[in-house]
């Protein structure tokens, strides 16, 4: 078996393309795996893996978990707002307690970037990082790409525009790498006060205008307005971005070809997404749900398999 270069997950930036093309491969394979009658298969019946989040989730949270299960996988879910944490318990003392329960693999959630990389160095098991603050969330790239590839067949050569709020997206930076490390075009598109200063250093193509944007793209990534992580305005109103950058039929039915849209979830329906794009034949945001939990399938076992 071919094996990543990492034993840890921290994010698409640190890994290779050889590692992103191993992980989509194997996701192939535990997605025959999933559509089976009987789900489970007893990869990982040795390992066991703690969940720990420290910031809310749904769809990443069950979708690890249902990926450690259909692997045969003990699991242990660890919330931070019924912990020791909010008695003063250091992160470190927080994770190394668990450890001490014999568990072999931990998937995290922070809302501070490089808490995954700090954990790394300073604890004994594989780390995925399932989120970290603005910084990012590789698995949900990982699932985007194997999304993007089971449409087209392939991403090389493909334009992906990432539309909506960049400056405050963790999916927005580990998108970007991970779509370049596979030969995609990538493109940003979003109000100019959520679109980070550095973005142009990172190679893509920048525009504001959303309409042009469509048009130029095979597969337009719309992103949440992240209202919780702003603490400033960055717009005047919801209604206002939804006149401006919001993606509805008509506006889809204004371009002079077809293209695929996808959404990390959850979506703010009538803000970046109209439901009737959301629940049109465009959509294939709920093959990116289930592609998910075989990408982390995929992870999950490919990680175990580099353990020492």
């Amino acid at each position: 078996m071919s094996q990543l270069s990492t034993k840890h997950l921290l994010g698409i930036k640190n890994i290779t393309e050889n590692d992103v093309q191993l992980i989509l491969e194997t996701a192939a394979n535990f997605k025959e795996v999933i559509n089976r009658p009987i789900k489970k298969v007893p990869s990982l019946r040795d390992i066991t893996i703690a969940n720990i989040f420290f910031e809310n989730s749904t769809r990443t949270r069950l979708s690890f978990e249902l990926a450690e299960k259909r692997l045969s996988a003990d699991v242990v879910n660890f919330s931070s707002s019924n912990s020791s944490v909010k008695k003063g318990e250091t992160l470190v003392d927080t994770v190394n307690n668990i450890l001490s329960m014999k568990v072999d693999m931990v998937v995290m959630r922070h809302s501070s970037p490089g808490a995954p990389h700090f954990l790394s160095r300073n604890v004994k098991a594989n780390i995925v990082n399932a989120g970290d603050g603005t910084h990012e969330h590789p698995t949900q790239a990982l699932l985007d790409a194997f999304s993007i590839k089971e449409k087209f067949g392939d991403v090389a050569g493909k334009k992906v525009a990432i539309i909506g709020d960049i400056l405050h997206s963790r999916v927005a930076l580990s998108n970007i790498f991970c779509l370049q490390k596979l030969g995609a075009e990538v493109m940003v598109c979003g109000p100019i006060t959520l679109l980070p200063k550095y973005i142009q250093s990172l190679g893509v193509k920048v525009e504001l205008d959303v309409k042009k944007a469509l048009q130029w793209c095979d597969v337009a990534n719309v992103l949440r307005i992240q209202l919780e992580r702003q603490q400033i305005k960055y717009f005047p109103s919801l209604r206002e971005y939804s006149l401006y950058y919001g993606i509805n039929k008509k506006l889809l039915d204004q371009l002079d070809k077809e293209i695929v849209i996808m959404h990390p979830g959850p979506i703010n329906r009538g803000v970046e997404l109209s439901s009737d794009v959301a629940d049109s034949e465009h959509a294939i945001i709920l093959e990116q749900v289930q592609n998910g939990v075989a990408v982390r399938m995929a992870v999950l076992y490919l990680l175990a398999g580099a353990k020492n």
